[in-house]
């Protein structure tokens, strides 16, 4: 089993590069970075785990940046989104970002990709927060017809843009509807996401993994139904928490991939974070 890592990083924690470096040197398998952009002071969206909101979402990096740094100081260490706010983007410019990123990591990224949670965020970038799941899905296909590798005109309900020469391309070649950087969804387990992500993704990031016995089944129905390959579908519980028992319980699931959960903190207190997650690798 693969196991990368995901941390709010800030301006007050470890550097990407120091932490990039390390990460590889210790034989974890990638780093996955999550995306804010502000956080509103006047909010009436409640903090879906519960209780006062962490201050690293406030302080979180631009994850696009700062994955470049990492990809810069290492040669194998995979890089992902945990994820990237779709609908808050501009998708030509969201698509440029990734495809250099892919390139320039040669062929590195994972596009980890969600609706979000904060109603005040998304309005400050003129989303409507009904619309944003179908915004989010119009701006994922716009940016797969920049991919493309013939000029690929796109026109939806939101979004459109004419047949372009855009490069560069990313470097995973297309699999059954899907082209571009590896590709996951994040959100909570349901028929609307399974969906999404058997017509849409390479597979799902769940956050935390739990009831995965469940839901992963429901999952690979929807995959199936829409005419996917079963070997393809990649399940990757995201921001876990480790144990043996747990990771052994995701193995048996067909699980390959976990990214554990490091802390917003400073150099000394993350690494003493990886010594005690070097059990698992």
């Amino acid at each position: 089993m693969r196991i990368a890592t995901t941390i709010f990083l800030t301006d007050e924690t470890i550097t990407p590069v120091r932490l990039a470096r390390e990460l590889e040197q210790r034989g974890f398998a990638g780093l996955y970075l999550p995306e804010h952009t502000h956080i509103p002071v006047s909010r009436d969206t409640p903090y879906p785990a519960g209780g006062e909101l962490p201050d690293e979402y406030g302080r979180t990096l631009d994850p696009f940046v700062a994955l470049g740094q990492a990809a810069a100081v290492t040669e194998r260490l995979a890089l992902g989104t945990g994820i990237t706010l779709i609908a808050q983007h501009d998708p030509i410019d969201l698509a440029k970002q990734a495809a250099t990123l892919d390139h320039l990591s040669g062929g590195r990224l994972t596009l980890g990709i969600g609706y979000g949670w904060n109603v005040e965020e998304a309005a400050d970038h003129g989303v409507q927060w009904s619309t944003r799941r179908a915004l989010g899905s119009e701006r994922l296909a716009l940016m797969r017809a920049l991919w493309a590798d013939e000029p690929t005109a796109y026109d939806g309900e939101f979004e459109s843009v004419r047949a372009s020469h855009a490069y560069p391309k990313p470097v995973q070649k297309p699999r059954g509807p899907v082209n571009g950087p590896r590709t996951l969804i994040g959100g909570a387990a349901g028929p609307k996401l399974f969906a999404r992500i058997a017509q849409e993704a390479d597979g799902w990031l769940p956050i935390g993994g739990r009831g995965l016995s469940e839901s992963v089944p429901k999952l690979r129905t929807a995959w199936e139904e829409a005419g996917r390959d079963p070997k393809q579908l990649q399940v990757v519980p995201y921001a876990v928490q480790p144990s043996p028992g747990k990771l052994a319980y995701y193995a048996d699931l067909g699980v390959d991939e976990v990214v554990l959960q490091l802390p917003p903190a400073e150099e000394a207190e993350v690494l003493r974070a990886l010594d005690a997650y070097a059990a698992y690798l």
